[in-house]
């Protein structure tokens, strides 16, 4: 089974509690574990599969409860990173359909140092770039280039998830998509949420959206579409893979839960890029994280409700 590397922030969710979806009136918030390239690593050892995070953290209270959760979650520690700045913070509210709008305190996520010994352990393993934070600027975006270059050079294969943030990106839309656009033209695989899609094509239907991002050079593209399922493109064919049907309490990481069980099952594959164009191979592993995704949005926080490879058996017969 191949490595994936999950590369991005790694934060603090303070999620607000019996406020729906008004920032403004919360005033008692809980703790969890956030980010969403470390979800994405966490969904993939949870399911029994081999993940490493790289990105950084505080070296405070804070960034100390968030890797003792990688490793409690069997996630490859060796290159996270440790900073003097603060850890990284996002306030969250959820509205009663289980939907979030964030607030971010940026700290130490953005310190991450490009390491060149790296490079090495991504040959014939996979990269997963998680984009929240990233394209922000300083040490990280750096770093983040970097580690995209040598997993290319290293023919590793990339998946690539913008995590477009409104609160981030306000009134610099078009940058994000210059940025982003470089990272979709060599992955693999990529994910987006259907705002994503729509953003970054500039096309509001599905179908013509896929069209150019294919045409930017994206091979296989997973447009989650919550409830309804996954829009699922190879260029040649595409269509909508529908979910399970579940009664929602936080969409967090549903979305990297879904993503995470679809790295896991292709990184059983001798070459998982032999299959980016081949549609009813990748329809099943859909349909799986699918369901994967849906089950995480049946509690509250991302991490602790990733379901387990026996969770997730269950759950598809």
């Amino acid at each position: 089974m191949k490595k994936v590397f999950c590369i991005g922030e790694l934060l603090i969710d303070f999620v607000a509690e019996n406020q729906g979806s008004d920032l403004r009136k919360a005033s008692v918030f809980t703790k969890k574990a956030g980010g969403a390239p470390a979800n994405v690593a966490c969904a993939i050892s949870k399911l029994g599969g081999n993940s490493a995070f790289i990105g950084c953290i505080g070296e405070d209270p804070f960034g100390n409860y968030l890797e003792h959760i990688l490793i409690e979650n069997k996630v490859d520690t060796l290159h996270l990173q440790k900073s003097d700045t603060f850890t990284t913070l996002a306030f969250v509210s959820i509205a009663e359909n289980g939907e979030r709008d964030f607030v971010f305190s940026r700290g130490a996520d953005r310190e991450l140092k490009y390491l060149p010994k790296i490079k090495s352990e991504f040959k014939g393993n996979m990269l997963h770039l998680g984009a929240a934070t990233a394209l922000l600027g300083g040490p990280l975006e750096a770093a983040y280039g970097h580690y995209f270059f040598d997993g290319l050079t290293e023919r590793a294969f990339i998946s690539f998830d913008p995590n477009f943030r409104q609160d981030l990106w306000k009134r610099r839309e078009s940058a994000f998509i210059k940025k982003c656009i470089p990272f979709v033209e060599k992955s693999h695989l990529c994910k987006f949420s259907l705002e994503e899609a729509q953003l970054l094509s500039g096309k509001e239907d599905l179908t013509e959206a896929c069209a150019v991002l294919h045409d930017v050079g994206a091979e296989a593209i997973v447009i989650t579409l919550g409830s309804e399922g996954t829009f699922l493109s190879t260029g040649t064919r595409h269509g909508v893979i529908p979910s399970i049907a579940v009664q929602p309490v936080d969409t967090t990481g549903a979305g990297d839960s879904f993503i995470g069980c679809l790295l896991y099952l292709l990184s059983g594959l001798d070459d998982p890029s032999e299959v980016t164009g081949n549609f009813e191979f990748l329809m099943e592993m859909v349909r799986k994280a699918n369901v994967a995704g849906a089950l995480t949005t049946t509690q509250f926080g991302a991490i602790p409700s990733l379901p387990s490879q026996e969770e997730l058996k269950q759950a598809l017969r």
